[in-house]
């Protein structure tokens, strides 16, 4: 291996096989070679070669970086070793809820840009919220068996009738699309509401009052968003969505 590590020189063995190409083994050689490294790639091309190396060397995984004399491991340990992760740092991250936000507020405003005399109008913020509506229940939907495991955690009505888990994404995916197109107010209303409501109070008491620490089901099952203020607003959402369409509609 080589050890002039001033030069910054790396090796990497990864996996590229007909068929399969391992996914690791490019992000690692993307790495080193943005931070600088000069990177000797030596491809595993069979599943014999990548036994073998990983018999010579003691490893049960590839990909594998050596700098200098000195073996780092897989990406993650790559990451580390360049400090580019901390493997000490909590894991819960609020980056798919900020995410789904986003673009639900561009879409939002897309909305209005072509609907509406301005954009800074009610109706664009309606949107925002149905919308938004829209894009959890489509991330709890995506595998609703993982939703609906890390729901029974905190919801209440779960808890009592599990297969209120299953039932949950739908009403939340159907109500928002229903309040985007403003039709059926009779059948989103009681809908968002109701899901709103139980879904509040299941979030204050496992969060304020039981003082629990977990992960929100609110972006699907296998989120690492804490439980809390973004699932609270969630519901809330809902339920102010609903009660201002039942004052616009109603009177």
């Amino acid at each position: 291996m080589p050890s002039d590590t001033q030069t910054k020189n790396a090796v990497l063995y990864r996996m590229d096989m007909p068929g399969h190409t391992c996914p690791y083994g490019l992000k690692s050689k993307d790495l080193l070679e943005r931070e600088g490294f000069e990177v000797e790639d030596h491809t595993l091309e069979t599943r014999g070669d990548t036994d073998a190396f990983m018999r010579e060397h003691g490893v049960e995984t590839t990909p594998q970086t050596f700098i200098g004399d000195k073996r780092i491991g897989g990406y993650e340990d790559l990451q580390v070793h360049l400090g580019k992760k901390d493997p000490e740092a909590d894991d819960t991250t609020y980056e798919p809820v900020i995410a789904l936000f986003s673009v639900a507020a561009l879409l939002a405003l897309a909305f209005a840009w072509v609907a509406l005399p301005s954009v800074f109008a009610w109706q664009t913020l309606g949107w925002f919220v149905s919308i938004s509506m829209v894009l959890l229940g489509l991330q709890k939907l995506k595998d609703i068996e993982s939703f609906s495991t890390m729901f029974l955690n905190y919801d209440l009505l779960a808890k009592r009738w599990v297969r209120y888990g299953y039932v949950y994404p739908f009403v939340e995916t159907g109500a928002g699309l229903l309040m985007t197109a403003t039709i059926l107010p009779w059948l989103s209303i009681p809908g968002a509401l109701f899901i709103g409501i139980v879904g509040a109070v299941s979030v204050f008491k496992a969060v304020y009052i039981d003082k629990r620490e977990l992960k929100c089901a609110c972006v699907g099952g296998d989120s690492n968003v804490p439980l809390g203020f973004v699932s609270l607003t969630e519901n809330l959402m809902m339920v102010g969505m609903a009660v201002v369409m039942t004052i616009v509609i109603f009177t």
